[in-house]
C-alpha cells in the first residue's frame, strides 16, 4: 500500500470495524473487479454501513486528496465501477426499504438487488420502473448511478423519469434529503451557492436555444452518454436539478444513499411471442408499424443472434432453416385482464396485417409463464452465448448505441459492414427495437497491439456512424464509463461538453469523485488498463465476470462469490504460468486455501444464475481433489468400512446427547468450544440444535402385499440423525416417511445392505472422487435389484443425494427427490387439512437445481395456511459438514433469517437432515423435513 493510503486507513480505524477495512492482495483483486473488460486493483476496499461513516471517509478522502468510487453490484459494464484508489462496496449492507403512498412509491438503500425490490412490491401488483437484464444480480445503487433501463421500461419508466426524492451525500460529507424540507433548509444554508449555480445553469441552458433543443433532441432517445442534461431544461427547482443530475451520474457527482421511485403497475396478464420475418428490412419496417400498437416491449434479433442460440431450449426447431437475412421480434402485450390482452394481441395482428407486413411463420403468444420465460431466457441469454464459445483469453464486449426507429434497418446494415471491415464475423446485433437501442456484442482480444488497434478502429468508426450519420446515442442504456468517455463530446458538441465540466466541478471541484469516468480528457483512456481473461481452468475458464452468479453464493458475505473466485484462479494460474512474482503467488495460494476453497459451499447454484451454466463448485471440488491426496487411503477405508462409520456416528450422536443432557446447554457450550479452540478446530462445532441419535428400525427388504410397491433409500443422515433435543417429533425420519408412503397407499420395500449405503456426496464434496463413485456404483447395484432392474419407483428423502445420484444412476432406475414424488405420487392419496399457523420454508440449493423449487411451494401451501420464505436465503451454508468444520460460513450464509421468523411461528421445514440443523440453530425454530407436516395434515383417502 502506498504511503499516502496507509496513513489514510490509520484514520479509518475510528470511523469503521477492522473488518471494513480490507486491504490484503487477494480480496483487493477479487472486489475490485466487475463486469467490464477493464482491470484496476484498488489500494484499499472499505465497507461502510451509514450514511455517517460515507460522509466521514468522504471528508478524510478530500483531506488526503485521495479518489473515492462507488460499487454495489459490479455488473456495470463500461469500467464505472473500478478504481486504482479507495472503492467503497456496499452490496451485502444497505438493503433497507420503505413501501409507501400504497405502494405508489418505495424507497430503497443502493444495496437492495433490483429483483428483490419487484418481489416486495408483488403483492401491491406494483414494480419498480427500471428493468435492466442484469436486475436478478443489479443493484439499485446502479440502476440509478447508470440510469440503467431495459427491455420493457423505454424511457418513460427509467430512474430519471419515475424518480420522486433522494438522499444524496456529496463530496464534502454533506448530507441532503429532498423530500424532507427541513434537510433542503439546512442544505440552502450550507450549499446556496451550489443551488443559485445550478439554478443559473438552468438559465443558461433554456436560453440557449440552439442548446435548449440539442439537449430535447438527444433525449427523444435513448441516451446516457454524459451527464443528464436534460434536467436543466425539464426542472427549475434548484433541488430538482440536482437530484435529477445524480441520476446517470456514475458516482461522480455524490453519492446516493437512498433513492425514492414512484412504482410503476405490474400488470397480471401477459402474453410474449416470437414473430419470425424473412429480411432485416421487413422486421424493422414492423418496428415502426409496432410503434404505435398497445405493446409493452418489442426485441429485435438479427439473424447472427438467432443463431447464436437456435439450440437453446424453448428456441423452435424451423429457426436452424430461416434465410441468412431473417430476423425476429419478441413482443410482449401486458394488461389488466385477459379480455384487454387478448384485444391488444388482435391489434398487433391486425397492424402488421394492414401494413402487408406477415411473420413468415404465423405467430405463436404464449401466457404460459414458462413458455415466456424460456423467450425472454434466450433474448437475454444472447450477450452470454457469444462470449461462451469466444476463444480463451479473449473478452467479450457488448456496446449500446441508439437510432432513430425509422431508420433501423439501415443502421443495422451499416453496423454489419464495420464489422466485416474489421473482421468481427461473430457479431450479433440485437437490443430494445422499439427505442432504436441496438446493442451489439463481439469477442475482443487484447494481447497484441494489433488487437487493441483493430478495436480502437472499429470504435472510432462507430463513432462516427452514430453521431455523424444518424446523429443517435453512442449509450443508449449502459453508461459512459471509461470506454465512451473520450466520445462524449464527439456527441454533445462543444457547448454540451464544456457544460458537462462545468456540473462537474460545482459537485466535484477536487475531482475525487470517480475520476476518469464519464469525463475524461485523455482520448486513448478506453485502450488502457485492459482485463486479462487468462485461461487457468476449463470448467469455468468461459467466464465472463459478469456477477450475476453472485446473489446465490452463500459465502457472499463472508469471504468470496463464484466470480471472485474465478477471477483469483485466473491470475493465480497467470502467475504460475509467467513464473512472475513469485511472493505474491504464494500470498494469493495460501490465502485462496481459506478464502476460495476452504468456504465455498460447492452447491452448484451459481449455475443456476451463470448465464453460460458454469458450476464454480466443480472448480473447488477439483482443487480439493488435488490438495486430498493424502487423505485418499483414509477416504477408501470410510468407503469400505460405512456400516461401521455409520454405527459410531450414531454412537457418538447419543453420547453428545446424554451429556448435553447431563450439563446443561450453557456448559455443553463452553466445554464444546473448548474443545474446538484447543484442537485448532478439528473438532466439530456443536449447536444445541444438533440431532439425537435416531432409533433402530427394521428395513425390510421383501414384498409381502400386492400393494404398489417404492423403494425407498434412505439417507445416511436420516438414518443416523433423529430429532433434535426439544423437538416436538420423537420419531425418526426413516420411521415417518414410511409411514406416510403406507398412509398414501405403497408398500415400502429397502434395498439390502442400507448400512453400507451412501450417495457418494460427503466424498465428492472433499474431492475424492474415485471414492464417491465407488458408493455411487453400489447404491446402483443396489437399487437395481430391489427394483427388479427400474420396475419399480424409488423415494429419497434428501435432496442433496437425489440431485447426485439423479445425474449418475441407471437410466433404468427411477429415482424420485421426495418434492417430486409427493407432488406425483402421495397427494393425491391424501386428505389435507392445513394447519392454520404460520412455518418456515428453506428451498435447498439441490432443490433448486433440480428445477422442484414452485413444486415444493405447493405442497407446503397444501399444508399450511401460512408458508414463509426469508428473503436473501440461497443455499444455507451448511454443505454437508462444512457447519461443523466452517460454521461462520453457515452463520453467515443465514444471517438474515432470524429476523424473518413471525412471532408466533414455531416449526420451519426443508428436504435436507443437515441443512436443517443450522437452519434450527439461526432462526431458533426447529427445522425438520416437509414428510413430518404432511404426515401431521393428513388423512388417507385410499384403502391401505
Amino acid at each position: 500500500m502506498k504511503p499516502e493510503y496507509r496513513a489514510f486507513a490509520s484514520e479509518m480505524d475510528g470511523i469503521l470495524t477492522a473488518d471494513s477495512i480490507i486491504d490484503d492482495p487477494l480480496r483487493l483483486l477479487a472486489y475490485g473487479t466487475d463486469a467490464s473488460f477493464y482491470r484496476l486493483i484498488p489500494q484499499l476496499v472499505l465497507r461502510p454501513k451509514t450514511s455517517a461513516q460515507i460522509s466521514s471517509i468522504l471528508r478524510k478522502a478530500r483531506q488526503h486528496n485521495l479518489p473515492v468510487t462507488f460499487r454495489t453490484a459490479g455488473t456495470s459494464l463500461s469500467g464505472q465501477a473500478i478504481t486504482d484508489s479507495i472503492l467503497i462496496q456496499l452490496a451485502g449492507n444497505w438493503q433497507g426499504y420503505h413501501i409507501h403512498d400504497g405502494a405508489h412509491a418505495i424507497s430503497l438503500e443502493p444495496g437492495v438487488i433490483g429483483a428483490q425490490a419487484n418481489k416486495y412490491l408483488a403483492p401491491f401488483q406494483r414494480k419498480i420502473g427500471p428493468d435492466p437484464a442484469s436486475i436478478n444480480a443489479a443493484m439499485i445503487g446502479g440502476i440509478a448511478a447508470n440510469n440503467s433501463s431495459g427491455m420493457c421500461c423505454g424511457t418513460a419508466q427509467n430512474s430519471y423519469n419515475t424518480l420522486k426524492s433522494m438522499k444524496v451525500i456529496l463530496a464534502d460529507g454533506t448530507q441532503l434529503d429532498t423530500s424532507d424540507q427541513e434537510s433542503r433548509d439546512t442544505f440552502r444554508h450550507s450549499h446556496g451557492s451550489l443551488l443559485d449555480a445550478l439554478e443559473s445553469l438552468g438559465h443558461q441552458a433554456r436560453a440557449n436555444t440552439m442548446l435548449a433543443e440539442r439537449i430535447r433532441h438527444k433525449y427523444r432517445l435513448k441516451n446516457t452518454t454524459g451527464y443528464a442534461l436534460n434536467a436543466l431544461i425539464d426542472f427549475t427547482d434548484p433541488f430538482d436539478i440536482l437530484q435529477h443530475l445524480m441520476i446517470g451520474s456514475e458516482g461522480t457527482l455524490g453519492f446516493i444513499s437512498e433513492i425514492t421511485y414512484h412504482t410503476v403497475e405490474e400488470h397480471a396478464h401477459k402474453a410474449s411471442g416470437l414473430l419470425f420475418f424473412a429480411s432485416l428490412d421487413t422486421t424493422c419496417q414492423a418496428v415502426a408499424a409496432l410503434k404505435t400498437a398497445p405493446v409493452a416491449a418489442v426485441e429485435m434479433m438479427d439473424r447472427p443472434s438467432l443463431r447464436s442460440v437456435q439450440d437453446k431450449p424453448g428456441m423452435p426447431d424451423y429457426v436452424r432453416t430461416l434465410p441468412d437475412d431473417a430476423a425476429a421480434l419478441l413482443v410482449e402485450c401486458r394488461a389488466t385482464s385477459a379480455e384487454q390482452l387478448e384485444s391488444q394481441l388482435q391489434a398487433v395482428a391486425t397492424i402488421l396485417d394492414q401494413a402487408g407486413l406477415s411473420p413468415i411463420i404465423p405467430p405463436s403468444f404464449s401466457t404460459d409463464p414458462k413458455v415466456t420465460g424460456q423467450y425472454w431466457g434466450i433474448r437475454k441469454g444472447m450477450f452470454p452465448a457469444v462470449g461462451a464459445v469466444r476463444k480463451t483469453g479473449t473478452t467479450v464486449i457488448i456496446e449500446d448505441v441508439a437510432f432513430p426507429v425509422l431508420r433501423l434497418a439501415e443502421a443495422v446494415r451499416d453496423l454489419h459492414q464495420l464489422f466485416d471491415k474489421w473482421g468481427y464475423h461473430e457479431a450479433i446485433i440485437f437490443g430494445h427495437a422499439l427505442e432504436g437501442n441496438l446493442h451489439f456484442v463481439f469477442t475482443q482480444g487484447f494481447d497484441t497491439t494489433e488487437e487493441i488497434q483493430r478495436y480502437e478502429g472499429l470504435m472510432d468508426d462507430v463513432a462516427r456512424l452514430v453521431v455523424d450519420k444518424y446523429d443517435g446515442s453512442l449509450k443508449a442504456e449502459h453508461g459512459t464509463g471509461r470506454n465512451m468517455a473520450p466520445y462524449v463530446e464527439k456527441e454533445w458538441g462543444a457547448d454540451g461538453y464544456q457544460l458537462m465540466w462545468e456540473i462537474k466541478e460545482l459537485f466535484d471541484p477536487d475531482n475525487l469523485l470517480n475520476p476518469g469516468v464519464l469525463l475524461n480528457r485523455d482520448p486513448q483512456v478506453h485502450l488502457q488498463n485492459l482485463k486479462p481473461l487468462p485461461a487457468a481452468n476449463t470448467l469455468v475458464d468461459t467466464c465472463i465476470e459478469c456477477g450475476f452468479c453472485e446473489p446465490t453464493c452463500p459465502s457472499r458475505a463472508l469471504t468470496l462469490t463464484p466470480r471472485q473466485r474465478i477471477v483469483i484462479w485466473r491470475e493465480i494460474a497467470r502467475l504460475q504460468r509467467s513464473g512472475e512474482d513469485p511472493q505474491r503467488l504464494e500470498a494469493l495460494q495460501q490465502d485462496y486455501h481459506y478464502q476460495g476453497t476452504g468456504t465455498c459451499a460447492a452447491c452448484g447454484l451459481c449455475s443456476t444464475a451463470c448465464p453460460v451454466g458454469i458450476n464454480t463448485g466443480d472448480l473447488t471440488r477439483q482443487i480439493r481433489s488435488q490438495q486430498s491426496q493424502r487423505l485418499a487411503p483414509r477416504g477408501t477405508w470410510i468407503a469400505n468400512h460405512f456400516a461401521a462409520i455409520t454405527t459410531a456416528t450414531r454412537f457418538t450422536l447419543a453420547t453428545a446427547h446424554a451429556t448435553h443432557k447431563i450439563l446443561g446447554t450453557a456448559a455443553m457450550t463452553r466445554l464444546t468450544q473448548g474443545v474446538r479452540k484447543l484442537s485448532h478446530n478439528s473438532v466439530g462445532f456443536w449447536t444445541p440444535a444438533m440431532p439425537t441419535a435416531a432409533s433402530k428400525h427394521h428395513y425390510s427388504t421383501q414384498s409381502t402385499s400386492d400393494k404398489p410397491r417404492v423403494i425407498y433409500l434412505p439417507s445416511c443422515a436420516s438414518r443416523v440423525m433423529g430429532p433434535a433435543e426439544g423437538s416436538q417429533e420423537t420419531e425418526s425420519l426413516v420411521a415417518m416417511t414410511e409411514r406416510l408412503l403406507q398412509k398414501a397407499g405403497f408398500e415400502v420395500i429397502y434395498p439390502e445392505g442400507l448400512d453400507s449405503l451412501c450417495c457418494g456426496m460427503p466424498f465428492q464434496s472433499k474431492g475424492l472422487f474415485e471414492q464417491a463413485d465407488q458408493k455411487r456404483r453400489e447404491v446402483n447395484a443396489a437399487l437395481l435389484k430391489a427394483t427388479d432392474n427400474g420396475a419399480w419407483p424409488i423415494y429419497c428423502d434428501t435432496s442433496p443425494c437425489s440431485l447426485r445420484l439423479g445425474e449418475q444412476l441407471d437410466v433404468r432406475l427411477q429415482l424420485h427427490d421426495p418434492v417430486a414424488f409427493i407432488d406425483s405420487h402421495v397427494l393425491d392419496n391424501l386428505s389435507i387439512t392445513p394447519v392454520d399457523e404460520p412455518v418456515m420454508l428453506h428451498i435447498t440449493c439441490s432443490t433448486v437445481r433440480q428445477g422442484l423449487a414452485e413444486r415444493l411451494v405447493k405442497i407446503m401451501k397444501r399444508c399450511a395456511t401460512e408458508v414463509v420464505i426469508p428473503d436473501d436465503i440461497t443455499c444455507c451454508g451448511f454443505a454437508g459438514d462444512k457447519g461443523f468444520s466452517t460454521p461462520e460460513l453457515n452463520a453467515s450464509a443465514l444471517r438474515a433469517l432470524k429476523r424473518q421468523v413471525p412471532a408466533n411461528c414455531q416449526e420451519g421445514f426443508s428436504t435436507s437432515r443437515t441443512c436443517e440443523i443450522g437452519l434450527s440453530h439461526h432462526s431458533g425454530v426447529d427445522y425438520k423435513s416437509i414428510v413430518y407436516l404432511l404426515d401431521r395434515c393428513s388423512q388417507a383417502t385410499t384403502e391401505g
